[in-house]
């Protein structure tokens, strides 16, 4: 058996997109967190998935059935995915003091490097997280640099100079 701190220091090393996955309550009310889970998952059907830490507040929000907005953060928004990691329990809204606008009517996060939204088809158990499967419905690809995360650090691709 491996031990917890030696499986995390290893995962630190895997670069990972940063994310903010975002949810509009019935009554209006914008909810969303950073996520470094995205990924494609399948292009027929066109489907994406990330996994929430089962004590989520975003998790209760993101049932199936209901729409989400993933916000492909740039390298320009270190600082947005900053604020959306926090966990703010019976505090203001992460949203307080972002510029954000209602895009189909979820939270969109402006100058974004790529957008991507869909329809939560189901939960899967993941152990400590949970696994959601997303329907995509709608995309804007990339344009910026992404924002990447490793080794416990923001960052953004460059590319490699080509061995000769």
């Amino acid at each position: 058996m491996i031990d917890r701190d030696t499986f995390v220091e290893l995962m630190s090393g895997v670069c990972s997109p940063v994310t903010v996955v975002t949810t509009m309550s019935v009554d209006g009310r914008p909810y969303g967190s950073t996520v470094s889970s995205f990924i494609s998952l399948s292009l027929d059907p066109p489907l994406a998935s990330f996994a929430l830490h089962r004590t989520s507040g975003l998790l209760a929000r993101a049932r199936p059935g209901d729409r989400v907005g993933v916000n492909i953060l740039g390298a320009h928004q270190q600082r947005l995915a900053s604020t959306f990691a926090r966990r703010r329990p019976g505090r203001d809204s992460k949203f307080d003091g972002v510029t954000w606008t209602v895009r189909n009517g979820l939270p969109h996060l402006p100058r974004s490097a790529g957008w991507t939204a869909g329809r939560v088809e189901r939960h899967v158990d993941g152990g400590d997280h949970i696994l959601l499967i997303v329907s995509v419905e709608e995309v804007e690809p990339a344009t910026a640099a992404p924002l990447v995360y490793a080794r416990r650090t923001f960052a953004t691709p460059s590319p490699l100079a080509v061995a000769s």
